[in-house]
Parts: structure tokens; C-alpha cells; sequence
């Protein structure tokens, strides 16, 4: 099986397996906490070290295994990187792996932005609700608010970079990750915390499934692109074989 494909199946199932523990998480928190205005953060408080934290690690894990295989993809191939074939440079090929284009290269610092912020997330708890914010907290509060931001982004540029059906998915969940944070910042401040759990969450399955689409459209897509050859250069004849040369010798 080739790499990029193994990596994309192996990022895929952590994916399911955070999603089934973040659900068991859930199921086993106290019953007097409400998932319509309490965040995924205050009930993975109320159980320090248990399956939501085990979660958001198992996606972050997903994530890191996901971004060398984005990188491959992107390997003198991206139109917005600098290893074109053509326009006066050499092919990349027989020398060392050529690097990632511009898009996947951001795209991955990005995912790498989202896999700091979850782990960081994880690891520092917030506040236990109705408590005030301490440092710890709010260090918790901006990793998170740096996750949900930097996945979108990367969502917007790998759309352009991965194309086919991947890219119409992507866009629009990028714009449906951004409009639910958008919602999930007015619950927080002038909307008083009005349904700000239902918002977080339907952002988070949004991400999730951005998240999902580039690992599906990277499990589909070959690790890399061969060069075209350079404009003017001739192709290099193939060797005679040895019934061609007693043919060529008998005449």
C-alpha cells in the first residue's frame, strides 16, 4: 500500500475513534451539565484525563500523521509553489524529493497550528463552570480559539491545491466553520452564552469533517506528480534492442 495512502487511513480511523470517545465522554459526564450551554471544554474539565481529553489527543495524533502525506502531495506540483516544470528550471527528479509547494507547505504549518492548539488544549484545563478565569484558562481558551481558526484557513487553501469534488467540499465547510465561529463569539460576549455549547459543537463536527474530506481526497491522490518535461529539451531515445541491432548490422 503506498505511503500516503496508509497515512490517510490510519489519520481516518483516529478521526473515528475521537469521534466515538468524545461521545462516550459525554454520556459519562454529570447529568446536571447541559450540552446547549455548557462548551466540550467544561465537560472534559468535570473529568480530568477522561475520554474527551483522550480525544482531542487521538485527533491531534490523527492530524500529525496526516501532514507528511499532505506534503508529498504537494512536491513540485502545487501551482502556487515554486518546482514548476518549465519556465527556464529542470525537473525535479533523481536528486533529493523536491519540497512541498507554497499551498500545502501553509496548509501544513496551519494543521500543525491546529494539532499544537488541541493538545495544548488537552493537556491545560479550563475553569470548572461558574468560576473565574485563572491563567491556565485562559491559555486554554486562546490554543482553542487558534485550532478553530487555523483548520478553516487550511481547509481554504487545500481546496485550491487537492481540486476535484475535495475542493467544493472544502470551501463550504470552510465558510460554514467560519459563520459557527462567528456565532460561537457573539454567544460568548454580547449573546450572554445563549446556546453557546450547541454552537461549539456544530463547529467542532464541521472541522471534523474538513479535517475527514482532506484525508479522503489524500488517501485517493498519488504521493506525487511526475514533471513535465522542460519546453525545447528532447526526449532521450530508448536504447536499441539486440534484434534492432542485428537488423541494423545485416543491412
Amino acid at each position: 500500500m503506498p505511503e500516503n495512502r496508509r497515512r490517510a487511513l490510519l489519520a481516518l480511523g483516529g478521526i473515528a475513534l475521537a469521534a466515538v470517545l468524545a461521545v462516550l465522554g459525554h454520556l459519562e459526564v454529570n447529568d446536571d451539565l447541559s450540552p446547549w450551554s455548557l462548551t466540550v471544554s467544561d465537560f472534559a474539565v468535570s473529568d480530568r484525563g477522561g475520554a474527551i481529553d483522550v480525544a482531542m489527543a487521538v485527533l491531534a495524533a490523527a492530524t500529525a500523521v496526516l501532514i507528511p502525506a499532505l506534503w508529498r502531495t504537494g512536491s513540485g506540483a502545487d501551482p502556487g509553489g515554486s518546482r514548476r516544470a518549465g519556465g527556464g528550471r529542470a525537473p525535479t527528479g533523481g536528486g533529493a524529493p523536491a519540497r512541498p509547494g507554497r499551498r500545502p507547505r501553509v496548509a501544513g504549518m496551519l494543521l500543525s497550528a491546529w494539532t499544537a492548539g488541541l493538545v495544548t488544549s488537552a493537556v491545560v484545563p479550563t475553569n470548572e463552570p461558574g468560576l473565574p478565569m485563572d491563567t491556565a484558562a485562559y491559555l486554554h481558551r486562546y490554543a482553542s480559539v487558534v485550532a478553530f481558526l487555523a483548520l478553516p484557513v487550511a481547509g481554504w487553501l487545500l481546496a485550491g491545491h487537492l481540486g476535484g469534488r475535495a475542493a467544493g467540499w472544502l470551501r463550504a465547510l470552510t465558510l460554514a466553520s467560519l459563520l459557527l465561529a462567528g456565532a460561537m463569539i457573539w454567544s460568548a460576549y454580547p449573546g450572554e452564552r445563549m446556546l453557546i455549547g450547541l454552537a461549539e459543537r456544530l463547529l467542532i463536527v464541521t472541522e471534523v469533517t474538513l479535517l475527514s474530506v482532506v484525508a479522503v481526497a489524500l488517501a485517493r491522490r498519488p504521493a506525487g506528480r511526475v514533471a513535465e518535461a522542460v519546453p525545447g529539451t528532447a526526449a532521450a531515445p530508448a536504447p536499441l534492442t539486440s534484434r534492432e541491432l542485428q537488423l541494423l548490422a545485416s543491412d
